[in-house]
């Protein structure tokens, strides 16, 4: 069950459903430095933020790193004619700051919604993670899509929106059972991606494939899933397997699918915490 609140973000005054208990999510983060648009949530070059180096301007100065650019000029005051008297500057020492802040991600949701994750508790726990995974998106300025596959293929619940409520809604309501064809899921985010990198090229995507790993729609399920995983993964989009699979029995299919995807993989439970804890996110 959820609650619908208010939360602080990029949409003054929407009000967006949040699991129960007010969990909190893990900060999961692209890889690497991006040049996207601002946001809080990867790593990237931005015109604010800390100044991290310098570099020979491409085009127009942007903020001015005076040290590097005396350091430049330095070495050419005797040939410039320089005795004494103000340092003697020309155009190709000026060197401009390098900042670092944070940029939004379009985070894409790839939700297992098949039968082997359709036992009443376990589905809740999914619905309950990925509530605060979107709850932490709206909150850090991300876009977000969701996809889900159940039966014999997979749907785009929502294409990239940064409307969080739209997309809380479409998972609360969000059916499940049905065989498990991983590999339709995997290839759909693989066409979104496609089509967001045409719309939106300076976002860079983090695709979270929720999944107890299991395929078994189709002729030769595995294999067709292994393959759909290695097309995904020549994207070069940041992945994350998130694993949903319990019980005394397990197949580990999920770390499998994080091997290739060259993905990181982490437990469901391992993603949020209680809202009233404190919560150190990895660096």
């Amino acid at each position: 069950m959820t609650t619908t609140r208010r939360v602080s973000g990029a949409e003054t005054g929407q009000s967006v459903a949040v699991p129960r208990g007010g969990l909190k999510a893990r900060l999961l983060t692209a890889p690497g430095v991006g040049d996207g648009v601002p946001g809080r949530r990867s790593r990237a070059r931005t015109g604010r933020g800390r100044t991290t180096g310098a570099r020979v301007p491409a085009g127009r100065v942007g903020a001015l790193h005076l040290a590097a650019t005396v350091r430049a000029a330095a070495p050419h005051q005797a040939a410039r004619g320089r005795l004494a008297g103000p340092l003697r500057l020309r155009g190709d020492d000026v060197r401009e700051a390098v900042r670092e802040g944070r940029e939004g991600n379009l985070v894409l949701f790839v939700v297992d919604a098949s039968g082997s994750m359709g036992a009443r508790q376990r589905m809740t726990t999914v619905k309950d993670a990925v509530l605060a995974l979107l709850t932490d998106a709206y909150q850090r300025r991300d876009k977000v899509a969701v996809i889900a596959f159940r039966g014999a293929d997979a749907r785009t619940l929502l294409p990239a929106t940064s409307s969080v409520l739209a997309a809380s809604t479409r998972l609360a309501e969000l059916p499940t059972g049905g065989r498990t064809p991983l590999a339709e899921g995997l290839l759909a985010a693989t066409d979104l991606l496609r089509v967001e990198r045409l719309r939106d090229p300076r976002r860079r995507p983090l695709v979270l494939v929720v999944t107890d790993g299991r395929a078994t729609a189709g002729q030769r399920p595995l294999d067709r899933a292994a393959a759909a995983a290695k097309v995904l993964a020549a994207t070069g989009a940041s992945c994350v397997v998130v694993d949903c699979e319990t019980g005394p029995v397990r197949l580990h299919l999920a770390s499998r699918l994080a091997t290739q995807l060259r993905a990181p993989h982490h437990r469901l439970d391992a993603l949020t915490h209680p809202g009233d804890r404190a919560f150190a996110a990895p660096a």
